[in-house]
């Protein structure tokens, strides 16, 4: 198990692990925003990642879009992996909605991070959750 960049542990918080992937939840109550890592040392880019690990993390990807599309009822779903701040691999997964502060341009420097009142962030944690509890291949943080 790779050590997270200090920002993202900062910024998030971790949910759980699949197969490739630390699962992580960004502390900014905008927008219900979810974050993969792969368990992969050194890895900056998706091209680094070996075929298996590549298709893998598609899989994982696909699985966190469908589940926020799903779960929070979203207009669109935002991915992206960018690195310019933190290097390690890490992709971007952010329920839009034509109602969000920052709608319909990218989130990124738009608004302060809002902070999630304790009430918000469990609730949100375990809808998260739930949605994944027909995973075999996610392992919930406890």
């Amino acid at each position: 198990m790779i050590e997270l960049h200090p920002q993202l542990a900062k910024d998030t918080v971790l949910l759980g692990q699949f197969l490739l992937s630390k699962l992580l939840l960004m502390r900014d109550a905008n927008y219900p925003w979810l974050i993969l890592v792969p368990d992969r040392e050194g890895v900056t880019e998706i091209f680094q990642l070996d075929e298996a690990d590549q298709q893998q993390l598609q899989r994982e990807s696909s699985c966190i879009a469908q589940l926020l599309s799903d779960a929070f009822n979203a207009d669109k779903i935002n991915i992206g992996a960018l690195g310019n701040i933190v290097p390690q691999l890490h992709i971007h997964h952010i329920a839009r909605f034509q109602n969000d502060i920052a709608w319909p341009g990218p989130v990124w420097g738009a608004y302060p991070a809002k902070s999630y009142s304790e009430a918000e962030l469990m609730s949100v944690i375990r809808k998260v959750k739930e949605a994944l509890t027909t995973r075999f291949d996610f392992l919930p943080e406890s």
